[in-house]
């Protein structure tokens, strides 16, 4: 049974940062498209960032780029979200996702391509 569990949020100051981590379960993950996905109060669920299978590059969100990076770890078949410069408005709920696609291409950040998705886990930036 494929499974993805969040893991690393927390509470952080402004300019601080966090790790996330995915942990996959029932599959590889080199062979999927992994997103990461975030949800505020209020606001839709929105894409942060993403790996695409293979060897094609990663993709970020405008509002992360130069902040965020993302990687991947075969070996322990988990994807990490390194997440710097931390800003309140990065506060929201955080959702890994996965999909396979079925041509190699750049992983998209629109949700309702991913079909399965974890429980996330909640990041808030504060003094």
């Amino acid at each position: 049974q494929l499974q993805l569990v969040e893991s690393g949020g927390g509470l952080v100051q402004p300019g601080g940062s966090l790790r996330l981590s995915c942990a996959a379960s029932g599959f590889t993950l080199d062979a999927y498209h992994i997103g990461w996905f975030r949800q505020a109060p209020g606001k839709e669920r929105e894409g942060v960032s993403c790996i695409s299978s293979g060897d094609i590059p990663t993709n970020y969100a405008d509002s992360v780029k130069g902040r965020f990076t993302i990687s991947r770890d075969n070996a322990e078949n988990t994807v990490y979200l390194q997440m710097n410069s931390l800003k309140p408005e990065d506060t929201a709920v955080y959702f890994c996702a996965t999909f396979r696609s079925a041509i190699p291409t750049l992983c998209p950040m629109r949700t309702w391509q991913y079909d399965y998705w974890g429980r996330g886990t909640q990041v808030t930036v504060s003094s």
